[in-house]
Parts: C-alpha cells; structure tokens; sequence
C-alpha cells in the first residue's frame, strides 16, 4: 500500500488506470502523439492494448515495449546492457548519467525487461509535463513527478516527500528506481553528480547521511550512446547562452529536443549498471561534515560513471581533435576519420541560428563526445 502522501507525484494505481485510459483514448493530443508513434496502426489496436493491460507493468509491455524497441531496431546499430551484480537489480537506485530527456529510461526499462523481469520507477521533472495527457502517460509509465517548479518554502518540504517516497520504494516496495544524476542533462557530456540530489536523498532520515544512503542500494549507471541526434541542439543552446546569459529553453525547444531523441540515429547503445556502493559509502570518515561526506559519495558515484563508459571510434577521433593526444590513433581508420569529418560537419550546419559560429560550435561537439574519454582517463589514472 503506498500512503495517501505521495498521491500527488507518484505513479497511477492499477485500479486507477481504466479511468486514465479512457481519458487518454479520448485526447485528441494524445492520439495524434500516439499515431505519429506507432506509424501504420490502427488507434483502435492500440486502444485496446491499452484497455487490456491490468497493471502499470503491464502496460509497458504492450505499449511501451514495442514502441521502444521499435525504435531501437530503426535507429540503433545495438542496444546492450552489462551487470556487475543482476541480482541487486530488485530493489536499487540506479543513479545514471544523463543525454536524453526521455529515451535514457525508455531504454533501460525495456533492457531491465529482457534481464530482470521488471522495470524501474522513473523519476521525471514537472517542467516537462507540459501537457495534461503528457502527465497522465508518464505517470501511467511508472513515472514519478520531481517537483521543480515550486516556490523556495514549497520546495523543502517536496524534495523531503520526495526523499521519503523514494526511500518507501525501495525499502518497502522492492520496486527499483531510476535516477539522474543531476537536474537536466549534462549536456557537454562532462557528467558530474550534483551534490545536491545526494542531500534530497537522504532528507527521509534525521539520521547520520551514510546511514541513509546506504539503505537506498545505489547503482551507478553509465548511459553510453555512439551518437547524440541532439548534439547539435545541445551546441545551439550552448552558443545561445554564451551570446545571451539569460537565455533558457522553452517548452517548444524540450519538445525539439524529445523528438529529436526519440527519433534520431544512435548508433550502438550501452548500459553498463555497477554493483551497489554501499561498501565503498560505509568506508567514508563518519567524522567529516555532512557536506564533506555529500561530495565523497558523489565522487564514488562519478568513479563508476567514468570508468564504466563504452567508447566507439567517434569518441577516441574526437578526443583527438579536441586535445592534439593521439593515444588512441589505433582506435579508428583512416576512413572512419573521413565519415565522422562529414558527420561533424554537418551537424554544426543544423545549428540554426542567423550567428552562428561554427568555430564554437565545433569544439561544443567536439566535447560533447570527447568528455567521456578525458573522465575515463583520469578515473583509471588515479
């Protein structure tokens, strides 16, 4: 039973879920969405898949499964995922890296699907629910809300209901979670967690934060994609905050950015999910301050993150023209240089702006790629 508190952000009930449905079958928004998602099928078929599924996971499997994968056939050259302990994998917070807005957890639950038997709990911003049939679909996707736009007195007492409610799920439910790193994506690739996601997750306990924290079982997660269909997005941003300081996206650029995710080549794709930490947190010095022991659980969980990146020949060329090391020249051919030139090129020529600067936007892609690989090095290094 999960309490009445956390009715507000959680995901739909079973029970709940025929009345949502039949609200979603009735949305014209929602049957565009979903027409243009499942291109060539009947809305009739797929209202029935709809009608037909008990339960939230059952859902994601008549739903959501085959769209995701669907996708992952058409625009992907594979999609993996490796265990340093499956067996965690049941009641865990898997703590990831961040690219996509949407496909990031779209793929590992149908990875955790295929492997475990289950998916994850989702946790999503609700500055990107910005239609109401769009907060009934995630939430009928196990997807839980993270509250962002509240006002400062607001926002302490939900992000500790939103501690005890990921704290509840865990412990009591045994259902996993999956998490970001930070608030937004990392979008040059430069992945680091933010600390204060680390305090928000202990806020359920009064207690010492190792303590807390331990008890969450967290996974780090390393999201590696061989290509970013939104690299060129992520640079225009990046020279439109550059050229404006107090440039921010709209609603309509998140809505850009999803479809360019969800429908964008990829190349190969991989999930690689470490073994709990709870060994490596245990081992921190109880004697240091709590902002001190904040910053070392999020230096373990960047450790993970860096270590366990899956490179592809764009990463190591990248690296190259970014930095001048040609350490790792034997990673690529000579004619896998000449199609990621083009590749590169072309993707700064999708950067509309009347401005743009091609120079800059250049070395943005060129990070975005090549990050990983300088992370990587210096995790092993140490």
């Amino acid at each position: 039973m999960i309490p009445a508190e956390y009715d507000e952000i959680r995901p739909y009930l079973p029970e709940e879920l025929p009345q949502v449905f039949e609200e979603l079958i009735a949305d014209p928004e929602f049957q565009a969405a979903i027409g243009y998602a499942f291109q060539g099928m009947p809305f009739e078929q797929i209202a029935a898949a709809m009608r037909a599924s008990k339960d939230n996971l059952e859902f994601q499997k008549n739903i959501v499964y085959p769209f995701v994968k669907g996708v992952a056939q058409k625009l992907a050259t594979g999609l993996t995922v490796s265990y340093d302990n499956k067996e965690e994998m049941a009641a865990s917070l898997c703590m990831s890296n961040h690219r996509d807005i949407i496909m990031d957890s779209a793929f590992l639950c149908i990875l955790f699907v295929e492997t475990v038997g289950n998916t994850v709990e989702i946790a999503i911003g609700d500055n990107l629910l910005i239609r109401p049939w769009i907060k009934k679909l995630v939430r009928v996707n196990r997807s839980f809300i993270v509250q962002r736009s509240a006002s400062i007195r607001e926002m302490l007492a939900s992000s500790k209901r939103l501690s005890s409610y990921i704290h509840h799920t865990i412990t009591e439910r045994k259902q996993p979670i999956w998490i970001a790193q930070r608030e937004g994506r990392a979008k040059d690739s430069n992945d680091r967690t933010q600390e204060g996601l680390i305090k928000m997750l202990s806020m359920y306990s009064g207690g010492d934060i190792i303590d807390a924290l331990k008890v969450l079982n967290i996974a780090p997660t390393t999201i590696s994609y061989e290509y970013d269909p939104c690299d060129y997005l992520k640079a225009k941003e990046f020279q439109q905050k550059r050229d404006n300081p107090e440039h921010k996206k709209s609603p309509m650029d998140d809505l850009i950015n999803m479809k360019a995710g969800m429908f964008g080549y990829k190349g190969g794709i991989h999930y690689h999910v470490a073994a709990c930490i709870n060994d490596e947190i245990d081992a921190i010095d109880r004697s240091l301050g709590k902002n001190e022991k904040t910053a070392a659980v999020a230096r373990i969980i960047d450790k993970h993150i860096h270590k366990n990146y899956k490179f592809w020949a764009i990463n190591y060329y990248f690296y190259e023209l970014l930095t001048g090391d040609t350490r790792f020249a034997d990673k690529y051919t000579a004619e896998e240089k000449a199609k990621l030139d083009a590749y590169l090129q072309g993707q700064i020529e999708k950067v509309d702006l009347p401005n743009r600067d091609d120079d800059f936007c250049r070395t943005k892609i060129l990070e975005m790629y090549a990050n990983p690989v300088i992370n990587y090095i210096k995790a092993t290094e140490e």
